[in-house]
């Protein structure tokens, strides 16, 4: 195999700068990829790149906004050229029961989880078709697959997101792009802790407590590493994952199957 198997080719990370994403740019990084970072944050992009021992460039974006957007995948394409791999990992997630989702939640929720992919990879595709190669790789969620209470809305962006990658990757079938969704379990992540902190918060339960009954939602009784869906990550952005198209692969440890 190929040290570099993806060397030449520009990678773009929606929220890149920690977490899964940040664990996903390492890998790519690793395979030879040359990287753009997004997200919000600019001093943790800056602190990720500065940790990474690979042609990085940096670009703040928010997803839901279709200028910066297209500014900013301008941007990327100006540094190191066409893009030929999308992972589109920027994400959100609040909890409330369904009666008290007012419109704002629900929005939101489909903003950065649903719209925020349509328009990153608008944005991206144009470079891929005139390559005649690329990869996507949407980052959903086992919430893509399967519903659970409280997030109602997460859950609905989700599956849409899904739905999204099924339908783009039969119109790319051809164009030799695939299209991919990754849908982790819960993920030790910032975003994990934020929701341990909701649930400590609403139903008196100690830190520990509030971890382990997520954990128990894992067959295997414990939490994935991002590490873990990084690998599934890279292995879909290599030359010979082609004929894998369309599918939403669970890194749940057999939650979902």
């Amino acid at each position: 195999m190929n040290p570099l198997p993806l060397a030449g080719k520009h990678a773009v990370v929606t929220g890149g700068g920690r977490g899964i994403g940040a664990a996903i740019a390492a890998e790519l990084a690793q395979a030879g990829a040359r990287l753009t970072l997004m997200g919000r944050n600019r001093s943790s992009l800056e602190a990720r790149a500065q940790q990474m021992n690979a042609d990085v460039h940096i670009e703040t974006c928010d997803v839901t906004s279709p200028d910066k957007v297209q500014r900013a995948f301008g941007a990327a394409q100006e540094a190191f050229g066409p893009i030929t791999i999308l992972v589109n990992n920027a994400g959100q997630a609040e909890s409330q029961p369904f009666a008290k989702t007012d419109l704002g939640l629900w929005q939101r929720m489909l903003a950065v989880n649903l719209t925020g992919t349509f328009l990153c990879t608008q944005a991206a595709l144009p470079g891929m078709l005139e390559a005649g190669w690329g990869r996507i790789v949407n980052i959903a969620s086992t919430a893509g697959l399967r519903g659970y209470p409280y997030v109602s809305a997460y859950c609905a962006a989700k599956h849409g997101l899904v739905g999204l990658t099924r339908s783009l990757a039969l119109e790319l079938a051809r164009k030799n792009i695939t299209v991919n969704a990754v849908c982790p379990g819960f993920t030790e992540t910032e975003l994990l802790e934020a929701s341990l902190a909701n649930i400590v918060q609403k139903t008196g339960r100690t830190p520990d407590e509030a971890r382990s009954e997520l954990a128990r939602s894992n067959p295997q009784g414990r939490l994935v590493k991002p590490s873990e869906v990084a690998q599934v990550v890279l292995w879909l952005c290599l030359p010979g994952s082609a004929a894998l198209t369309g599918q939403a692969i669970a890194v749940a440890g057999g939650e979902v199957m």
